[in-house]
This record gives structure tokens, C-alpha cells and sequence, in this order.
């Protein structure tokens, strides 16, 4: 580390609460056999991985199609195929009315966060702080270290659904964002929410969308998990678009999470800076995810690879994780976050005697990985208990990973 840090050295090579929570899961998985309940990575689908590979073979096959793919650089946009069948696919499903000016492709949905989080918010030219609004946590942990700023993210507490039968559900609260008096540059969210599940719903959504229109500013919608790939939904939505929209997708948890491709429709200016950002820090995205996918979009493979494949694959796994908790949890004070989509379960122990960041160790000592849920609640003005009381948990794993990692985390609570 330099002697004489820069604020850049201490804002992203310091340490951080994500940062030293990623290092502790890695050590612990290194330290041996663990019952991974805890990481984000997509689960193994052997049927959509045999498409890839098929893929991959189809590409080597064509000597011009894999050197074209792994020896040229594509220009700070993206890849020209991969655009033109992004503009037709949403074009033809969803009547965008996009142009190639409308799309930018970049290194990860995390990357394409980063630079429109800093693009949208923080301090501009006349001296105003336009801070991002969440308006409702708890939100992906990966947003709350990535602006180059102190101060900018702002979030509100949501309001709380109980559904009956240990399941409740995260809704906006339309009465507090209406009296937000700050300044604002942005509004963010994502859909389905990691780490909860929760889909806002159409109406939610278009609450948002006039909001930020009132307000002059984009609302951001992050579909990492959701429409129109990898489809990880599992109630109907409506993807809706227009100059006041910004999209964000990813490759990732269609089974693609190492070629990190991430796609943003938006605006032409928002478009422009992108790119040039792109152009600046990464000179272009990488090929391959854009090379492997592009003519899955033209002849919607894609699309029926998430529909027919991914979400169902995902949709099982959530309701064998919820009868698994139904049965270890009994005698437990536990509510479950209706499960709506993306890779998680989110549960709240509303009696917990310990903060879930003590739990998080209690578990990892019994060979049990999980995420505390205190990370997920950045930028609120106050603490709230609530915080302290949940956890996430993956069940995209093993089968026989996720029923024991259950009956433990089931059995340590009782034994509180």
C-alpha cells in the first residue's frame, strides 16, 4: 500500500465491509469442506451448459467467427453484431423503438453500476451533491461501496407485509419518498432484488418512473436476475422502457458469469458516457460472451433457454429450500421473504437473541456459510433493528448442501 494514499487508494483499496467479509468466506472455503449457502454464483445447469459448449464448438469450428471473437478489439460501445441484436430482440418482443444508440455493452453489470452510480450522482459542475436514492432496502450489497464519494446513496426503509404462514412481503413506502427533500440524481433499484427476492410490481414501478420524471432524474432498473434473461421471475412483469429508463442486464446468471458481458439500454447521452468511460478505463468490453450470444438473440434461443431451462431449474430449488425451512424452523420465530425470483431466500428471525453478523460466525465454525444482512442496508439516515435480524441465503447449490445447511442453521437457533 503507498505511503501517501490517494482518496481513490482509501476509498477502494481500504478495507470495507464487503471486502472483508469476501476475504473471510474465501478463507473458509478454502479451509476445507464447507456448506456453501452464502456466495452469489449462479447453480450448475447441466442442459444449459451442454448449449454453451455447443456453442463453443459451432464458434471453433468457423476459424473466422472465433478469430474475429479472440483477436480484435471491439470498439468502446460493444460489438457491432452483439448491439444490432440487442436493438432487434427488444425491438421485436418488447416494442422498444431502440436504435444502436440506445445500447452500450460493458464489462459486467457490476462495471455498468459503477460508472452510471458516478456518471448519475455525486457532485457535478455547479457544486450540488445529487445523491442516488435506494427507495427501499435492504439492496444488493454490491451497490453500497462503489462511488467515489461519501454521502451520495440515500435509502428508505420499506414497508412490511406480513403474508401469514411465516412469509411477508417488502413494499414501498410512496408516503416517505414523497417527502424527500434532497437533491437527487438518480433513482436505482433492482428486480428481483438480491438479496430478498422481492419483485416490485408493475405499479411500483410505474410510482417510480413518474417520481423520477416529476423529479427530472432516471430511474435505474438492475436486471441482473430478471427480464428478459435469465428470467429468474417467478411472477409476470411488465419490462417496460423509455428515454427515462435505464436498463441494466448481465450474461451472468444465465450461465455465463465469467465472460462478464453487461448490457445498458438507455438514453443516447447517458449511452455516450458509458462508452466513453469504457473507451477510458477499459479501452472495450470483452468478446466472448457477445460472440457466444449474439445469434442466440437473433433466433431467441436466449430467451427460451431462460424461460424453459434457468427458471424453472431455480423456481424448484426455491420451493425445496422453503419446505426444508418449513420443517427445520418449526419452533423457530422466522419469517421468510415471499420468494419472487433471483437465486436467494431472505429470512428475518424477528426474536434473534444475537446480531446476524454473530450468527454469520456461530455457523461458519459449524462448517455453515451464509450472509449476515446487516451489508444490505446501506444508506439509511438510522439504524434499524431490522438490520441486525436477517440473513440470506443461497439455494442455487447441491441439494444435499442445502438440506443440511438448513437443519444446522435450524438446529444452532433453537440451541441459542
Amino acid at each position: 500500500m503507498p505511503k501517501n494514499r490517494t482518496l481513490f487508494t482509501k476509498r477502494f483499496a481500504g478495507k470495507s465491509g464487503i471486502g472483508e467479509l469476501m476475504d473471510d468466506l474465501g478463507q473458509a472455503m478454502a479451509s476445507g469442506d464447507k456448506l456453501m449457502l452464502g456466495g452469489g454464483n449462479p447453480g450448475y445447469i447441466p442442459e444449459v451448459a451442454t448449449l454453451w459448449r455447443d456453442r463453443l464448438n459451432e464458434m471453433v469450428n468457423s476459424s473466422n467467427e472465433i478469430d474475429s471473437v479472440l483477436g480484435n478489439y471491439d470498439t468502446p460501445q460493444g460489438n457491432e453484431n452483439f448491439i444490432n441484436s440487442i436493438v432487434s430482440f427488444f425491438n421485436r418482443h418488447f416494442n422498444f423503438g431502440i436504435t444502436r444508440e440506445n445500447v452500450v455493452i460493458t464489462n459486467g453489470s457490476q462495471c455498468a453500476m459503477f460508472n452510471l452510480l458516478n456518471i448519475l450522482g455525486g457532485t457535478g459542475e455547479d457544486g450540488i451533491k445529487r445523491k442516488v436514492l435506494f427507495p427501499l432496502v435492504p439492496e444488493y450489497i454490491g451497490y453500497a461501496d462503489l462511488h467515489l464519494e461519501d454521502d451520495v446513496f440515500l435509502s428508505l426503509k420499506p414497508i412490511i407485509e406480513d403474508l401469514g404462514f411465516n412469509r411477508y412481503k417488502y413494499r414501498i413506502d410512496r408516503d416517505n419518498l414523497n417527502k424527500i427533500k434532497e437533491n437527487l440524481g438518480a433513482l436505482c433499484v433492482s428486480r428481483p432484488t438480491n438479496p430478498t427476492g422481492n419483485v416490485l410490481t408493475d405499479d411500483e414501478i410505474d410510482f417510480l418512473h413518474l417520481f423520477s420524471k416529476k423529479r427530472g432524474i432516471p430511474l435505474i432498473i438492475d436486471n441482473a436476475y430478471g427480464a428478459p434473461f435469465p428470467q429468474i421471475l417467478f411472477k409476470d412483469i411488465t419490462l417496460k422502457w423509455d428515454e427515462n429508463i435505464v436498463l441494466s442486464m448481465s450474461l451472468s446468471k444465465i450461465g455465463l458469469p465469467s465472460t462478464r458481458t453487461g448490457i445498458v439500454v438507455a438514453n443516447r447521452e447517458i449511452i455516450l458516457a458509458l462508452s466513453r468511460v469504457n473507451a477510458i478505463t477499459s479501452l472495450a468490453s470483452g468478446s466472448l460472451g457477445q460472440g457466444i450470444t449474439y445469434p442466440m438473440l437473433d433466433d431467441d434461443r436466449l430467451i427460451n433457454i431462460s424461460k424453459n431451462l434457468v427458471k424453472p431449474f431455480y423456481q424448484k430449488r426455491s420451493n425445496l429450500t422453503l419446505e426444508l425451512m418449513d420443517k427445520y424452523f418449526q419452533g423457530i420465530d422466522y419469517k421468510v421473504h415471499v420468494s419472487e425470483g433471483a437465486l436467494f431466500l431472505w429470512v428475518w428471525f424477528p426474536s434473534l437473541p444475537i446480531t446476524s453478523k454473530e450468527l454469520y460466525t456461530i455457523l461458519k465454525e459449524k462448517n455453515v456459510l451464509i450472509i449476515p444482512g446487516n451489508y444490505f442496508f446501506f444508506g439509511l439516515k438510522e439504524y434499524w433493528d431490522h438490520s441486525d435480524q436477517c440473513i440470506r441465503i443461497n439455494y442455487s447449490g447441491e441439494e444435499r448442501v442445502v438440506k443440511e445447511g438448513i437443519r444446522i442453521i435450524g438446529k444452532t437457533i433453537k440451541g441459542l
